[in-house]
């Protein structure tokens, strides 16, 4: 079988694994009481009893919507938007807007109707078309495959790794599987099922390994709980006492840098399958040294991107301390700010690690088998 057949092979294989885990109920929780939804289109806004304090709006609208889609299309219902007091979960709304309705309909006429947000849904396809079509537009096949790992890895994240730690899996033991299924899924079907991919592969797998390990061990001595991230408290509240929080908070920090792993990774990799192509007689140390120089520059902007990626998502809170005039030391040592130091700093271990990992395994590879030949599909 050639290459080419085998990419096709592997891509399919995926995007059946993809349709299959659309379907995968494994948690098999009951799903919130509702009725039909639909787009609405705010015909008159009532806030006589929209209570205000300051900035802050208590109580609710009433709203009159027009129906813009569903079974009663055309029909007017009026709407009840809860306001909580609380910036973060409210939408205060205005004539005009377009919103998603939820009702009931016991004797087939609108009823029981709640606002559930300014619509959106029909803007997020567009942007997801959009991201498509760019990302094959601009890398061809890679760019499809790369589409495809997307995919997969969303789907594997909301369909099993979610569930299964609401089932009471260990987070780290299914983090660990998890992260070494997407990391094999996207090594292989970008890079290729060739050693450019068994290289990113194995590379990226020691970065995350050490980077567990680092998040397993300085949680322990930051004394950290799971509960400094958003809605972990609320998700102890919804049924699941015994969840290990902490486990979990571990689990995310190797997740969540495993990305820029696996890029950094794919670049060595490239950068190796490249040298070998153009130098075919290149010697295994030069090949080694090559690939470190290139490792060294994309390392020193990717730990970088990992500092302003978690700071860039915590503006307010760092604004808020700021802003109280706090001293450098009480802001360090507060839990929250101490996670993030974490998952910056345990994170970018792993990504410098996979440089010099990644060169070593890719360079043995290469020269294991030099004369090899390796179609290059992409």
């Amino acid at each position: 079988m050639t290459t080419i057949r085998r990419e096709l092979l592997f891509s399919l294989i995926i995007g059946l694994l993809c349709a299959a885990l659309f379907f995968l109920d494994i948690a098999r929780v009951p799903q919130a009481p509702g009725g039909i939804r639909c787009r609405g289109q705010i015909t008159a806004v009532d806030n006589s009893k929209v209570r205000v304090h300051q900035i802050v709006k208590t109580n609710f609208q009433i709203l009159t919507v027009e129906l813009l889609s569903g079974p009663h299309r055309g029909q007017t219902v009026d709407v009840v938007n809860m306001l909580t007091g609380k910036l973060e979960m409210d939408e205060f709304y205005e004539e005009g807007s377009t919103i998603l309705v939820e009702y009931g309909a016991p004797d087939g006429t609108p009823a029981n109707a709640v606002a559930r947000g300014v619509y959106r849904l029909g803007l997020q396809i567009f942007l997801i078309a959009l991201f498509a079509l760019l990302l094959i537009g601009v890398a061809g096949v890679t760019g499809l495959k790369a589409l495809l790992s997307f995919v997969f890895a969303a789907m594997v994240l909301w369909k099993l790794f979610f569930p299964l730690l609401l089932l009471g899996y260990p987070p780290l033991v299914t983090g660990l599987g998890i992260v070494t299924l997407l990391t094999g899924v996207i090594c292989f079907s970008v890079g290729g099922l060739n050693r450019r991919g068994l290289s990113t592969f194995a590379g990226s797998m020691l970065g995350l390994l050490l980077t567990c390990g680092l998040a397993a061990l300085f949680n322990h001595l930051f004394r950290l709980h799971g509960a400094v991230r958003p809605f972990a408290e609320m998700l102890l509240y919804s049924g699941y006492p015994d969840l290990r929080l902490t486990d979990i908070f571990v689990a995310s920090v190797f997740i969540a840098c495993s990305g820029a792993v696996m890029d950094l990774a794919m670049d060595i990799a490239a950068t190796m399958d490249e040298l070998k192509r153009r130098h075919p007689d290149i010697g295994l140390f030069e090949h080694m040294r090559s690939g470190l120089r290139v490792g060294r520059a994309v390392t020193g902007t990717m730990t970088t991107t990992l500092l302003l990626a978690y700071s860039g998502s915590h503006i307010t809170m760092f604004m808020v301390f700021v802003a109280k005039g706090l001293p450098a030391a009480n802001l360090l040592n507060a839990p929250f700010v101490a996670a993030e130091v974490l998952n910056i700093l345990v994170g970018s271990f792993g990504v410098i690690a996979v440089a010099p990992c990644t060169v070593i395994i890719a360079a043995l590879l290469y020269h294991r088998h030099p004369d090899q030949p390796e179609e290059n599909p992409s």
